[in-house]
């Protein structure tokens, strides 16, 4: 009996061990970042752009407290979610150091400015636009099978985690930029987020024809109730109506969207990250969290902070923790927390059909 309860024992011993080992293997995933300033981590710091974040005060409360191209004064969401899985951050693409074993780790290609759509964002120039973000990512994967050879490159973008984040320059950078814009005047609201959702589908269909099999996908935040928009379009501190209803349009239907695209593949390959309802909870309610303000940026002018850049001759606040904004568009470093947060254990009102740690557990099953 003693006998049988010992080899027991040691089988369980075994099997728990090649579980562990499973499930480190499976977090040592690469990542690959997609998107806007919200998740762009340098990538406009080698490119000739307005839309940049390389200068003082941002970065901060950076552990270098220098500027890194971030929009945000020290971690974004992207770096957030590279804690969160044990990994390394992603470098920017366009980084001299992203060589050799850094490649294995991942890439971001995350570009400020950028939209679902080529044309959001013209004023900035120089951006990496999503088409071409994709592009790349075409030749990170002929790069990195320089070095571990095709099969192997497969299986690293096949198993990956992928974040995606676009859609708000749409409305802000392009739909709203000026009265009576271009987009304005060809779409109805509704329509421009019809046509909106249709041209992301054909982004996403891409990632997956290009090997990515697990991707979180952003919403949209409440684009009326940041600094910049309260300052320039509402009215006593209320959010923007014309932005919160494009907003309240685009998020559904974004996972309506997502929900039939894992309907046609068979399979949960895009996640849906409702950062809308993360941002309302602090917006509507900021000292339950912490914060004493949601409607003035850290660092600005003007109105709630919201009128311009950033820079080393705005107003700063001593203490980023208690701000939600970080400047007029951007989370501080403590909301994206409470962003990464939701995205890693939140409920199905904020993650669907899953959350990043319910999905790192299946993918750790699985690979056991």
């Amino acid at each position: 009996m003693a006998s049988k309860q010992s080899s027991f024992a040691i089988f369980i011993c075994l099997f728990l061990a090649v579980l562990r080992n499973g499930i480190l293997e499976a977090e040592a995933r690469a990542f690959f970042v997609f998107g806007d300033s919200l998740v762009d981590n340098g990538n406009n710091n080698y490119l000739a752009t307005t839309a940049r974040a390389d200068a003082p005060p941002y970065g901060i409360d950076y552990p270098t407290h220098r500027p890194t191209g971030r929009f945000s004064n020290g971690f974004n969401i992207p770096d957030l979610i590279s804690q969160a899985i044990g990994e390394e951050a992603t470098l920017p693409y366009l980084s001299p150091a992203l060589t050799g074993e850094k490649l294995l780790v991942g890439a971001n290609f995350a570009s400020a400015g950028v939209g679902i759509l080529n044309d959001t964002g013209v004023q900035f120039v120089n951006i990496i636009r999503i088409t071409l973000q994709m592009q790349y990512f075409e030749q990170y994967q002929q790069r990195v099978s320089d070095i571990i050879g095709p099969q192997e490159t497969q299986r690293l973008v096949n198993q990956a985690l992928t974040l995606i984040t676009l859609g708000g320059n749409d409305f802000v950078n392009n739909y709203y930029l000026v009265p009576f814009s271009a987009r304005s005047r060809q779409f109805s609201l509704p329509d421009y987020v019809v046509y909106l959702i249709s041209e992301y589908r054909k982004v996403l269909s891409r990632l997956y024809e290009l090997g990515l099999r697990r991707v979180l996908v952003t919403g949209t935040g409440p684009l009326g109730c940041v600094p910049s928009e309260l300052a320039q379009r509402g009215r006593n501190g209320a959010c923007a109506p014309e932005l919160q209803l494009a907003a309240s349009l685009f998020n559904p239907q974004l996972q309506s969207m997502l929900d039939s695209l894992n309907s046609e593949i068979g399979s949960n390959v895009f996640i849906g990250a409702n950062i809308r309802q993360t941002n309302i909870d602090f917006i509507s309610d900021p000292q339950r969290y912490g914060f004493v303000t949601s409607k003035v940026a850290c660092c600005g002018q003007g109105p709630f902070n919201g009128i311009g850049l950033c820079t080393a001759l705005s107003n700063l606040c001593p203490n980023r923790d208690i701000y939600a904004f970080w400047d007029a568009f951007h989370p501080s470093e403590r909301a994206n927390r409470l962003i990464v947060q939701q995205i890693l254990s939140g409920s199905t009102d904020y993650m669907s059909p899953m959350n990043l740690s319910t999905i790192m557990a299946l993918d750790a099953a699985t690979n056991v």
